[in-house]
């Protein structure tokens, strides 16, 4: 029997929901930081074996946005567990029981998905006990059809969880071609290791304020040609960016490059431009044409 479905991966800001799905494809392909709101968009992760296939949505981090994309994330994240066969409930190992989440749980009980409670970062537990007391408010008040303790970092238990999943889901086609790793274009692919390498060389409101687009990208006999504008909300922000004498674009432009030219398998050539769209976050004009909103709502 072949089985296959959705199964969407939700929580909080930086509970590992992208780590998971890198170490479940053994691959990159979802962007990671400590930091928290990094995964913007759905973005699915194609999981193969010879008996299913699992398609994992990873989606933004639930929060309170203070801006209208922050808003368009966590709607995009509660949307996608009404359209799936699981849901894969993360929080953190580390963290006592909070309001927040318990939020995000009450949200869960008013659909008829099944969820999985998923204790991620159990690396970093030491006190077992004081683990069982964080984590039993979730089961008495949640209806979970499985609880699970994993290290997305270390790929603990995460087979074991993995065969849980394919135990539930339901017999089905295959949905996408052997070997494909994301419905997602390269091209998306791209802008999010850009966004990554700026996400790690910066701090304060810089990561949060911006944007990767692809001007160009043109395959040539021995490399593969790539244009690239990093937009800001301020000339201050560009001026970081920029670096003196050009040094933080060049640094993040050599980092991105060897993650593309992993991901695309072929030497690259890759040249990034910056410039200003004051206050983009909050412009429904920008948000459409970043793809962070439908063009008819």
């Amino acid at each position: 029997m072949f089985r296959s479905g959705f199964i969407a991966i939700i929580g909080e800001p930086n509970v590992g929901k992208s780590t998971f799905l890198n170490q479940v494809l053994k691959q990159k392909v979802a962007i990671v930081s400590n930091k928290p709101q990094t995964t913007r968009n759905v973005f699915s992760g194609i999981y193969h074996d010879d008996e299913s296939q699992l398609i994992f949505l990873d989606t933004p981090g639930i929060h309170h946005g203070k801006t209208k994309l922050g808003e368009y994330m966590t709607k995009a994240a509660i949307d996608t567990v009404k359209s799936v066969d699981l849901v894969l409930f993360f929080i953190n190992a580390y963290d006592d029981v909070k309001e927040s989440n318990m939020q995000i749980l009450e949200i869960l009980k008013t659909v008829d998905t099944p969820v999985f409670l998923i204790i991620n970062k159990l690396d970093t537990v030491k006190d077992f006990p004081r683990l069982e007391r964080a984590v039993a408010p979730y089961k008495e008040k949640g209806k979970f059809s499985g609880v699970f303790a994993i290290s997305s970092l270390t790929g603990d238990h995460v087979d074991l969880l993995l065969d849980d999943i394919k135990g539930l889901l339901p017999e089905g086609p295959k949905y996408y071609p052997d070997g494909e790793i994301s419905d997602r274009p390269e091209t998306f692919l791209i802008q999010e290791f850009i966004r990554e390498k700026i996400i790690e060389l910066t701090r304060e409101e810089i990561p949060h304020s911006v944007n990767v687009i692809i001007e160009k990208m043109t395959r040539k006999k021995r490399l593969i040609d790539i244009a690239a504008t990093i937009v800001v909300e301020r000339a201050s922000q560009k001026a970081i960016i920029i670096g003196k004498n050009g040094a933080m674009l060049k640094k993040i432009g050599t980092m991105a490059r060897e993650d593309i030219e992993g991901l695309l398998n072929r030497q690259v050539y890759l040249d990034l431009f910056c410039k200003v769209e004051e206050d983009w976050r909050n412009r429904d004009y920008f948000l459409k044409s970043y793809g962070y909103k439908p063009e008819k709502e």
